[in-house]
């Protein structure tokens, strides 16, 4: 990486993307410095490596900085980015980080309105049980790598990409995996349209070596193949592509499969993480690992090892099989839907609660409608107010107007704005055997470790 400051400063540094850039360089021995509203384990870390950590945003926490990473859910009223300005310290977007970080690599990025967290952590995993020492970056805590970033190396670079403010074109990837592509982040991008042309951009940045990995169980991610002038390998579940798992069968949290290329049978797929989604995130890891030269023997064999990704259908508690708590991180309508059934497959008989925190009064206002078809999996919903993720509210838009589109097709709905609320209420209504799923992108999964600690009293 070719960064000639010495000093970085990161604003919202505890947060996903964030967390994995300073990690980066602090392995390569820059000066590291960060702030954040709250604290956590993930600033805690960072702070045990050797960053300088800052609680709330001031001005003077930029002092000594040479340049100052921002992301998009930073204001420009955020007084350490007005101090930059003032001062005139370089202010750059994290995917301009990234990209310096990664410019002498050779480039995985891993795009998509859902499944990237966990595809990417599943080709890092196979690069690196294939000998390759990659260089990581995760949006999420990987139980393989006990943390988000993992500094490598080796030639490659698997890093997940941000779609959400189009920063992602900011990258040059060698190999470039789209998921799928949703109707998420209308508040920036105004219209499905204008998404689409945003990956075909990303996926034109490829370059004649390279390749594009695309799914072809997503329409619109499909319809990618028609403008794209790459070389590109599809994949899908029970579909025409290169790549396909058919005769599926899911187990309780692990699924197993046949796969096959181009009509040739290569070999059984065996998972311990739950749900077809997981089965369609493999296939992508596999292709990227087959690229590089590995063989689907040694693929398998280490894709059985993969042990998932916190806040991803992640087991919490499993109270003397009595009752079951799931976390997950799911905040759009899609997101909602394949948790929901990927749990409801491998536990037919037993009655599933969820509680959802929304995520942003914009996603709430622009897709009330889908999430409430989003839970018919469900048996029991409670909704939470909204976690607006620095967002101003908006008149109207709450958690109510989730409940409000969820109740006109299921009854067994509560809007319950507070978690303290949320518990009082699951601690007279939760029976033997059921399963709770805390589900959201905020801080929801607080209400499980609440669970945890009545039942245990």
């Amino acid at each position: 990486m070719k960064v000639k400051k010495e000093q970085v400063h990161f604003v919202g540094i505890g947060g996903a993307g964030m967390s994995a850039l300073a990690s980066i360089l602090l392995d390569l021995n820059y000066q590291v410095s960060g702030s954040d509203l709250k604290t956590s384990k993930i600033t805690a870390r960072l702070k045990k490596k050797g960053a300088t950590i800052f609680k709330d945003h001031h001005e003077n926490n930029i002092k000594g900085a040479d340049l100052v990473v921002i992301s998009s859910a930073i204001s420009p009223d955020n007084p350490e980015v007005k101090g930059a300005i003032k001062k005139n310290i370089k202010l750059i977007r994290r995917a301009e980080m990234l990209a310096k970080i990664v410019e002498d690599k050779k480039l995985i990025a891993v795009s998509g309105t859902h499944g990237k967290t966990t595809t990417t952590s599943m080709i890092s995993l196979l690069l690196e049980k294939g000998g390759f020492d990659p260089l990581v970056l995760i949006g999420g805590e990987v139980n393989d790598i006990g943390g988000n970033a993992k500094m490598g190396w080796g030639k490659y670079a698997v890093a997940e990409v941000d779609e959400s403010d189009g920063s992602f074109l900011k990258l040059n990837p060698f190999l470039a995996v789209v998921t799928n592509v949703e109707d998420d982040h209308l508040d920036y991008y105004g219209s499905l349209e204008n998404i689409f042309k945003n990956f075909n951009n990303f996926i034109d940045k490829v370059p004649d070596d390279g390749l594009v990995v695309l799914s072809k169980d997503c329409s619109e991610a499909r319809n990618l193949i028609n403008n794209c002038r790459k070389r590109y390998i599809t994949y899908g579940i029970s579909t025409e592509a290169d790549l396909v798992a058919q005769e599926i069968k899911l187990g309780l949290l692990s699924s197993t499969s046949q796969i096959y290329w181009q009509n040739r049978k290569m070999g059984e797929l065996q998972l311990n993480v739950a749900g077809y989604h997981n089965i369609s995130n493999a296939l992508a890891s596999i292709i990227v690992a087959k690229e590089v030269g590995m063989s689907f023997e040694e693929i398998a064999v280490a894709l059985r090892t993969f042990h998932g990704v916190e806040r991803r259908m992640e087991v919490i508690a499993n109270l003397g099989d009595e009752i079951l708590i799931i976390d997950d991180y799911a905040h759009h309508p899609t997101e909602i839907k394949v948790t929901l059934k990927a749990i409801r497959e491998s536990w037919k008989d037993r009655r599933i609660i969820v509680i959802f925190q929304p995520h942003r009064f914009t996603r709430t206002k622009l897709l009330a409608p889908k999430f409430g078809e989003a839970f018919s999996d469900a048996d029991r919903i409670i909704i939470n107010d909204i976690y607006s993720a620095g967002e101003a509210p908006i008149p109207g838009i709450s958690g109510k107007t989730i409940f409000e589109e969820i109740k006109k097709i299921n009854d067994e709905v509560k809007y319950i704005p507070s978690k303290k609320e949320t518990v009082d209420c699951l601690g007279k209504i939760i029976q033997a055997k059921d399963i709770i799923v805390t589900m959201g992108a905020g801080d929801v999964w607080t209400i499980g470790q609440e669970l945890v600690k009545k039942f245990k009293e």
